[in-house]
């Protein structure tokens, strides 16, 4: 029989025991070792079997054993202790407090998922990923954050393989009275909502959930209330499920619903406004335009409240492809908007906000007419954005320079700021304790290798246990295999590999040459194993082939206890996976991966990590800390392309990486692989935290988003529509301007290192005043197709008006042999724009 309704029915837990309450509701326990075992302590097994979710194993623990525990004066001095402990992390100052009074208040970060623990699967990848590190390091460094996303009942999904090694998913429902997260109520007790006018006369409402991430909140809306009709209490059932109209509902629900909520929030719990928005991802940008609306209802014109609310808005893309944007038919969202849901604001400034422009990037298609663009939107509505590596940002600038025609990709602004990982929670506990302590006379080699072992027997046994269960629930009734039981070996190195499994992360190079990879599997020498894991969505047929392909290969009878992919890859398996593996092995199509944090988080357990030059890796590898796959970007087709990087990939586990990690000493410790360890350890350790990270995000962002948006809000919103003018009056005025000639002296026929190059330049301006625009002398490293490398700009002076030309001049000393080149540009300027490229508007000579 099956229930026709499920629910969890919270335990009551005794007096005595009531900080347990209190520690399991707020999630800093995942990542609190102390508190962690503090629940572990209560019923070891029951903790494991629980997947280390306190709520759960709190609700399946004895009443007796709870009993024996709140008469241990021990332990209820000890939960009251680390509920104290929580309290002063939360009341008292940290790094964020010490920057003083000019700081925002109050920072609104939106994310489409969350991935914080594995209790709560809201998460797919490693946008959640990144997105639930965002908040722990904003909560240990004391960041007023607000977190923003949806409740999805039923998460991602969950992956099993058939037995012809297919990917399967099912879709458990989670109930959200078993996770440690309540609704945000009105004082009299009512549920808080929001609610978005829809077509045909419909109203979306949704609920609003409120979970503690330490000091940090997250706010996760959904839509399963009563006040909706069953399909619109569907629009929040499953991340990234549904097709375009169901995913459009998502995002609207995400960004206007989501700045409502925020409103909501600050409101009840009398804390300032928000000040900066932090779109992560396209995903929420509908958020900018929930902000217009509010803004145009106070009396602002549109163009006024878009430069009001670009001040405060960052937005972050996370996608080095267009195909990973989420692009929508305009006639679709006309259709939404062409409604009550925002007051104020016409269809024609929606549509045109997310127009594509006629190239995405140089060589690219020209933009869909008729298709709205969320990443383009984001870009619109935000004065800075950034990618997450530098490699990253260089890719984005290349991908949406058409939104600033004329503007070299360098001038393009977007910025990088690469990402980091959270590192009390991906490292190892035992790792952890060691922290700051990798020098030699810290810890020995023998110490450190012993360590590094007893996490790959850890890894090892985990795997031969979840391969178990995997076999039992696709086989019932029938015994373990005995290879199972000897799946993998202790002492063996480890390769490991988990992504999401889209092509360009192409998990299958390593099959491209099977018997090569079955002779470094099955060496009797120096054998070498490898632990994949990763899901495909479930609508890419494409990726499933890979995932079947592999584990195919992995059930051959000769490479069988040497190679093993898991099913449903999640945190709890992440949290075992990186620390065990001794190589982490990444390889994807260059420069297709915009950053790759796994590979971070098994650099802070000390593997070495195997991979392109792409993503994080490419500014951080150092020829000690892991191996460079080299890339064959001249390859003449994708095949000879995985042909010949899959070739450098076992030339390298083969002649460098295997050899390495069995040459040992008299002590059998691989002295040469252990210094590579300690050298990961000190090296990578602060630069790959998500504390680093974030503190960029503050210092190189939020501050000035800050300062621009209370700068432009003075006075009644005053310079809003001072600004909002002056765009308004220059680009109109902008096609007459011109550079009518440029002179230039001060060197001799042959230039020497050392005199100065004198130039002036005589400027049309039209209408403009010489206070509008910014007159520069660029100049760098001349290449053979004159294109300058190297640039420099060097602000020209006004000196006089001559025929009708407005005359600008200044110096500039060759610093440097080799060919030199220079030019002219002339672009708007303002004390409100965060970039002279802001309005895509720039004039240079003629050629």
């Amino acid at each position: 029989m099956k229930a026709i309704r499920r629910f969890t029915v919270r335990t009551v837990l005794p007096e005595a025991l009531g900080a347990l309450d209190e520690l399991a509701t707020n999630l800093r326990w995942s990542w609190h070792g102390p508190t962690q075992d503090l629940f572990r302590d209560v019923a070891p097994q029951v903790w494991d079997a629980q997947g280390q979710d306190p709520i759960g194993m709190l609700g399946a623990v004895p009443p007796d054993r709870l009993e024996e525990l709140a008469a241990d004066e021990g332990f209820v001095g000890r939960a009251n202790a680390l509920r104290d402990d929580l309290h002063a992390y939360i009341r008292e100052p940290r790094w964020y407090q010490s920057l003083g009074d000019d700081t925002p208040k109050t920072i609104a970060y939106f994310s489409p998922e969350f991935g914080i623990a594995a209790a709560l699967p809201q998460y797919s990848g490693g946008l959640g990923i990144l997105a639930g590190d965002h908040l722990k390091a904003a909560s240990d460094l004391g960041v007023p954050i607000i977190g923003v996303g949806l409740f999805y009942r039923a998460g991602y999904f969950r992956q099993a393989i058939s037995r012809d090694g297919w990917q399967e998913e099912s879709y458990p429902v989670l109930d959200p009275d078993g996770l440690p997260m309540r609704v945000l109520r009105h004082p009299d007790g009512t549920a808080a909502q929001v609610e978005l006018a829809l077509p045909d006369d419909r109203t979306l409402t949704a609920r609003i959930w409120q979970l503690e991430v330490g000091r940090v909140c997250l706010l996760l809306l959904d839509t399963d209330v009563q006040e909706n009709d069953d399909e619109l209490r569907g629009v929040t059932d499953r991340l990234y499920g549904g097709g375009g109209e169901h995913r459009l509902l998502q995002e609207l629900l995400l960004g206007i619903g989501g700045a409502r909520a925020v409103k909501t929030f600050t409101r009840l719990q009398g804390i300032p406004a928000a000040e900066v928005f932090h779109t992560n991802e396209g995903h929420a940008g509908f958020l900018g335009l929930e902000r217009i609306s509010d803004l145009v209802g106070d009396g602002l014109s549109f163009a006024e409240a878009l430069q009001a609310v670009r001040a405060g808005t960052i937005f972050t893309t996370h996608t080095p492809v267009p195909a990973g944007i989420d692009r929508f038919d305009a006639a679709l969202v006309e259709r939404y908007f062409d409604t009550g849901l925002l007051p104020g604001l016409e269809v024609a400034d929606v549509l045109a906000l997310g127009a594509e422009p006629e190239s995405m990037s140089p060589g690219a298609e020209g933009g869909t007419p008729g298709t709205f663009n969320m990443a383009v939107m984001g870009l619109r509505l935000a004065q800075r954005a950034n990618g997450v590596s530098k490699l990253h940002g260089a890719v984005s600038r290349h991908m949406f320079g058409a939104l600033w025609p004329g503007f070299d990709a360098d001038d393009v602004p977007i910025t990088s700021i690469t990402n980091g990982v959270h590192a009390p929670t991906w490292t190892d506990p035992r790792m952890w304790r060691l922290r700051g302590d990798y020098s030699e006379g810290a810890v020995s080699d023998a110490d450190l290798w012993a360590l590094r072992s007893r996490l790959r027997a850890q890894l090892v046994e985990d795997a031969r246990r979840r391969e178990a269960a995997a076999w039992s629930e696709e086989n019932p009734g029938l015994s373990t295999p005995t290879w199972i039981q000897r799946l993998l070996d202790p002492d063996v190195l480890t390769i490991g590999f988990a992504r999401r499994v889209p092509t360009y992360k192409r998990l299958t190079l390593m099959l491209t040459d099977p018997e090569r990879l079955r002779r470094l599997l099955t060496d009797p020498d120096r054998p070498v194993q490898l632990v994949i894991a990763g899901k495909s969505h479930p609508a890419d047929d494409e990726g499933k082939r890979l995932i079947q392909r592999l584990v195919e290969f992995s059930m051959e009878s000769d490479v069988r206890g040497r190679m093993v992919f898991l099913p449903n890859y999640d945190i709890g398996m992440a949290q075992l996976l990186y620390p065990g593996t001794d190589v982490w092995l990444n390889n994807p199509l260059r420069p297709l991966e915009a950053c790759g944090t796994s590979g971070m988080k098994a650099a802070l357990n000390g593997s070495l990590n195997l991979s392109i030059l792409d993503g994080w890796w490419a500014e951080y590898f150092d020829d000690e800390n892991g191996w460079a796959i080299p890339s064959a970007d001249s390859a003449g087709d994708a095949a000879e392309r995985d042909a010949l990087e899959a070739a450098s990939l076992y030339d390298l586990i083969e002649h460098q990486i295997a050899p390495r990690f069995y040459d040992r000493g008299p002590d059998g410790v691989p002295t040469r692989w252990v210094a590579g360890i300690r050298h990961t350890l000190q090296t990578l350790t602060p630069a790959l935290s998500a504390d680093r990270m974030v503190t960029e995000y503050v210092e190189r962002l939020y501050l000035p988003a800050s300062r621009a948006q209370a700068a432009i809000s003075a006075s009644g919103y005053t310079p809003a529509r001072e600004l909002a003018a002056w765009k308004q009056r220059v680009t109109a005025a902008w096609p007459q301007v011109h550079v009518t000639h440029v002179e230039s002296g001060g060197v001799d026929a042959t230039p020497q290192v050392g005199e100065q190059l004198h130039v002036r330049a005589y400027v049309a301006l039209g209408e403009l005043t010489p206070g509008d625009v910014s007159v520069e002398l660029v100049s760098g490293h001349a290449r053979e197709d004159d294109d300058l490398a190297g640039v420099r700009h060097l602000p020209l002076a006004f000196e006089t008006m001559s025929d009708g030309a407005s005359v600008y001049a200044g110096s500039i000393t060759l610093e440097r042999p080799g060919a030199f080149g220079y030019t002219v540009r002339v672009v708007p300027t303002h004390p409100l724009l965060a970039s002279p490229a802001e309005l895509g508007l720039i004039a240079t000579p003629a050629a």
